[in-house]
């Protein structure tokens, strides 16, 4: 091999670890800004974990709360409603459930139907309570206390549909049948419309 050919093939090489040489500077800056971005993917994963874990702490205070007085309001030995969040399928769920004498209960098929629909009315107010923005300040609901039995319970249910819409500036309207005496009901509301059905037409009355 000639001089030539062996200067020729050196400028090769040499051109060669250049090239190698800028694509190795390449990579090492790619690599450090992925290593970077990665780094602040998972700082920005590990706040969205506290924020999450913050929110569902404050939504099981702000629920098992209110829905636990309003419990307590109307019976004399009441259920106290428990929230927990639990992992189901990669998506974050909401149990609920009432305790007594640290057993759990399922609400829907080992309680009395009128602590579920006390508990169900006091979850509406939390839910309307927590949302930002709030809808506007009224509830219109079709006899949600319809399975409460006794009449001590019913004029309880109502005091507390007071005394709630009062310090949440809240109008509840509802559709309720007559479970306790009409005076009763009158002292309660703030107004009271009379609903019955003449020769076919609803007929309503102020009492």
């Amino acid at each position: 091999m000639t001089i030539q050919l062996l200067r020729n093939k050196l400028e090769q090489q040499k051109g060669a670890k250049t090239q190698l040489s800028t694509s190795l500077t390449t990579l090492q800056t790619e690599l450090k800004e992925k290593g970077r971005s990665l780094r602040q993917h998972e700082q920005a994963k590990e706040v969205i974990r506290e924020v999450g874990l913050k929110t569902q702490q404050q939504l099981q205070i702000n629920i098992s709360d209110i829905t636990s007085l309003a419990l307590e309001a109307v019976f004399p030995d009441p259920y106290e409603l428990k929230v927990e969040f639990v992992q189901r399928r990669n998506k974050t769920e909401c149990d609920l459930y009432f305790v007594r004498e640290d057993n759990k209960i399922d609400p829907l098929t080992a309680s009395g139907v009128g602590a579920v629909d006390v508990a169900a009315f006091a979850l509406r107010i939390a839910s309307w309570s927590m949302a930002n923005p709030k809808t506007r300040n009224v509830i219109i609901l079709d006899e949600p206390f319809k399975h409460l039995k006794g009449r001590e319970e019913n004029l309880k249910v109502l005091q507390m549909v007071k005394e709630l819409s009062t310090q949440l500036n809240l109008q509840v309207i509802m559709v309720s049948d007559e479970r306790i005496d009409r005076e009763d009901t009158i002292e309660a509301a703030d107004r009271l419309f009379e609903v019955s059905i003449r020769n076919g037409k609803s007929k309503i009355k102020v009492l």
